[in-house]
């Protein structure tokens, strides 16, 4: 596994070694090991799939606060997302606090993203399907979302949402919300 640290202190993308052969090829997506050598919480109790039917569909930006932060690793296992975390820590500056990264089922990246930040994608194919894997069991009163197109942070999504959940398109900055 290559670990490449963004310029968010403790995001990490995430991509694979693959050892090839006639049949395919082989390739570590986990190693708790070397998650602990590099610092990085191991911990994970829960997996879940998001699966959505339309490009531009946009989920996020979720978190959860504490004492129920979670470190997240996000996968693209079917289609194309483009993935945007926010560091939503005391010292980081709103305008220059957000990255995007694709993921897609053809680059097999891994985005690892720490207690602190808000997680959101948007689809960029149809059919797509995203793998979580997180440190904290969803906890419905500690949830929390900053609206996908709030002013202070100006992400830049690729496409205008076309998929939208009423949570998501209404929410603000403080305000419970469901994954």
């Amino acid at each position: 596994m290559i670990f490449s640290e963004t310029k968010l202190k403790g995001a990490y993308i995430i991509e694979i070694e693959k050892q090839e052969d006639e049949r395919g090829f082989f390739a570590r997506t986990w190693d708790a090991k070397k998650f602990e050598e590099l610092g990085l919480n191991p911990k994970l109790v829960q997996c879940s799939i998001s699966f959505n039917k339309k490009k531009g569909t946009l989920r996020g930006m979720h978190y959860q606060i504490p004492p129920h932060e979670e470190v997240k690793l996000i996968r693209c296992t079917k289609g194309k997302i483009f993935d945007v975390i926010i560091d939503l820590r005391t010292n980081s500056k709103k305008d220059e606090s957000w990255i995007g990264i694709e993921l897609t089922s053809d680059n097999y990246k891994m985005l690892y993203v720490p207690e602190g930040f808000a997680h959101g994608f948007q689809t960029l194919e149809d059919n797509t399907e995203v793998f979580y894997q997180m440190s904290e069991f969803y906890n419905s009163s500690h949830a929390r979302n900053i609206k996908w197109n709030d002013v202070e942070y100006r992400i830049k999504w690729p496409l205008n949402p076309t998929v939208l959940s009423k949570n998501d398109s209404s929410t603000n900055s403080g305000e419970k919300s469901s994954p």
